[in-house]
């Protein structure tokens, strides 16, 4: 195939930072100069395209180390790994995370999602924009959320180098976002994990119970904590064993989907075809969500321990975790426990001794809200544009490589070790019948103690809200996330669990529980929930791709006419949003409408 590279050659740092990553080139096809190598031997073939899957990291390399990813450097890690050029700029400009243009080596991003907006994200942007103008030497960026809802209004600050530098301000006021870009090593140093989650040391906890108490990079504490024996009676039981603990306690997925755990990872393990593939979905860009985040911070190696379990149930050597590439601290953590637990024979060719080879792999998203669809996120992981697939085939038949996988989120993983060490019966006696177990809610916005609050199902909202000291004068609740449905001050009676809100007209999505009182403008909030759909869809079908933007376009005359004369656009609405929910591929196009018809018809917004 004639790739038709560029004239465009890779600066001496370019070229350091893709060969930091995949070694020295081996031929002048790949880049040598002619005086080490030559033209007679080249990759091709399996061995080419094995390589495809260290695009994402070459790009990364490169973004971290520049600021930006030129014209010359694709063209060099094209090279390398024996991908179109086309095909890899189509790669880099999928994420809002890499430039393809000159910037500043200094970018910082400033949150105005949901969270962030109702905090003052307008009022902090502008004073940061006017302090940071064109000749600081700093790239501001508005965009969506960062995950710090908790902290709002938040900013983080990437500098690209060897290494990169990160600090994250949070929340934040204007001189303290400017100290973040202007002097990264010098920003003061993030808050404890255990600071977003208010309940921290108390009795009863159970997901959440290491977190504040132990040391979040020591394995001696977390396995002096009772860490790992999940694990050794999970070697106890045998494969089948965990996966019938598993489905026996009525675990479901805390992503949003509630697919039964056991039932999934059965029909992964069931598969003929191998390697089967573990890969934890920690790309949580869901607006108002930052649980995930907060284990891996606060108790990372939870999360190592789980992955291995759910490995071996289902008869995995591999496990990618797929993380926000938003998330610096929780990264730095993951890798230092993975590290630590692979040099202390927790994982690799043998773990704990009992003859099981099991790894993991991080990879960091890039920016991209999709990425959270399992299927994107595999094509993502594979070197590809982050676009779902259509299904079936479904994943646990050809998921990742085209292999059998089971996909679970942090949560859900984490949910594992309880049922092992207390056993399905005392698991399944928590919460409700059809929802079973502890679930973790994100609570931000209107409330005095936000953070991330740990209850068994069947609680109700307003048990949740008072937890979190909700203010006065409360005008919505938002369940769910952008993706989710608004409810109504009076409807605090409403049990969390996945049957209860369902009945209720609503969802509980991933958790998310985000409280507006009346200071918040309604119109702007749905607004901005239309700009984040129209801004994360991929485009790949065509319900999404111009469904949000008309309904963006909708949303906006109506706020331009203050609600007068909307009832033409909210018929609009409707039509685009039915056409969306039946039509699109994923999820993003089928739920982007939610928001916005639960604020049209529970709470009359344009009344």
């Amino acid at each position: 195939m004639d790739l038709h590279f560029g004239d465009s050659k890779p600066s001496d740092e370019e070229r350091a930072a893709v060969d930091a990553l995949l070694g020295p080139p081996q031929s002048s096809w790949e880049g040598a100069d002619r005086s080490d190598a030559d033209l007679r031997w080249a990759r091709g073939g399996r061995a080419a395209r094995d390589r495809r899957d260290l695009l994402l990291p070459g790009l990364h390399a490169v973004n971290d180390r520049i600021g930006w990813i030129s014209e010359g450097a694709l063209d060099y890690l094209c090279r390398r790994l024996t991908v179109p050029p086309a095909e890899a700029y189509g790669v880099a400009t999928f994420y809002s995370m890499f430039a393809v243009k000159p910037r500043p080596a200094t970018v910082l991003h400033l949150c105005t999602d949901l969270a962030c907006a109702s905090a003052g994200a307008a009022d902090l942007c502008a004073g940061v924009e006017a302090r940071l103008g064109p000749g600081s030497g700093v790239g501001v960026e508005r965009g969506p959320c960062l995950g710090l809802c908790e902290r709002a209004p938040a900013a983080l600050a990437v500098r690209a180098g060897d290494p990169v530098r990160t600090a994250v301000s949070a929340p934040a006021t204007v001189e303290a976002a400017v100290l973040a870009a202007s002097a990264p090593d010098s920003a003061p140093e993030e808050p404890s994990a255990a600071l977003a989650v208010p309940q921290a040391g108390q009795d009863g906890l159970v997901l959440l119970r290491r977190v504040g108490v132990v040391d979040p990079a020591s394995l001696d504490d977390y396995r002096a904590h009772g860490g790992y024996a999940a694990l050794r009676r999970a070697f106890e039981l045998g494969p089948a064993g965990v996966i019938r603990e598993v489905t026996e306690a009525g675990l479901v997925g805390r992503g949003g989907a509630a697919f039964p755990t056991g039932r999934k990872w059965q029909a992964t393990a069931s598969q003929p075809d191998h390697p089967h593939y573990v890969v934890c979905n920690a790309d949580e860009s869901e607006p108002g969500t930052f649980k995930d985040r907060v284990i891996m911070e606060g108790d990372p190696y939870a999360l190592v321990e789980s992955m291995t379990i759910a490995a071996y149930a289902v008869g995995a050597h591999q496990g990618y975790l797929y993380l926000r590439g938003e998330y610096p601290r929780a990264l730095e953590r993951m890798n230092h426990a993975i590290e630590q637990a692979r040099a202390r024979g927790l994982l690799g060719d043998d773990v704990l001794g009992q003859g099981y080879a099991f790894d993991i792999e991080i990879r960091r998203g890039a920016g991209a809200y999709i990425c959270g669809e399992e299927t994107a996120l595999f094509n993502s992981i594979e070197g590809y544009r982050g676009e779902p697939r259509s299904k079936p085939p479904f994943p646990v038949e050809k998921g990742l490589f085209g292999r059998p996988t089971v996909e679970n989120n942090v949560e859900t993983l984490v949910n594992v070790l309880p049922i092992l060490t207390t056993g399905a019966p005392a698991y399944a006696a928590i919460g409700t019948g059809k929802s079973t177990g502890p679930k973790l809610f994100c609570v931000s916005g209107s409330v005095d103690r936000p953070g991330v609050y740990e209850l068994p199902f069947g609680a109700t909202l307003g048990e949740l809200l008072e937890l979190a000291g909700v203010r006065t004068r409360l005008r919505a609740v938002l369940l769910g996330g952008a993706a989710g449905g608004f409810v109504r001050p009076d409807e605090r009676g409403i049990p969390l669990t996945f049957e209860g809100t369902r009945q209720a007209g609503t969802t509980l999505g991933s958790g998310v529980v985000m409280a507006f009182d009346d200071t918040v403008p309604l119109p702007r909030l749905l607004l901005r929930i239309a700009e984040f759909f129209r801004d994360e869809s991929c485009g790949q079908c065509v319900p999404c791709r111009v469904g949000t933007v008309r309904q963006e376009e909708a949303l906006h005359r109506i706020v331009a006419r203050t609600g007068a004369g909307a009832a033409d656009d909210i018929a609009l609405l409707r039509e685009v949003g039915r056409a969306m929910r039946d039509a699109s591929i994923c999820g993003l196009g089928q739920s982007a409408w939610n928001a916005v018809e639960s604020a049209v018809d529970r709470l009359g917004a344009y009344e």
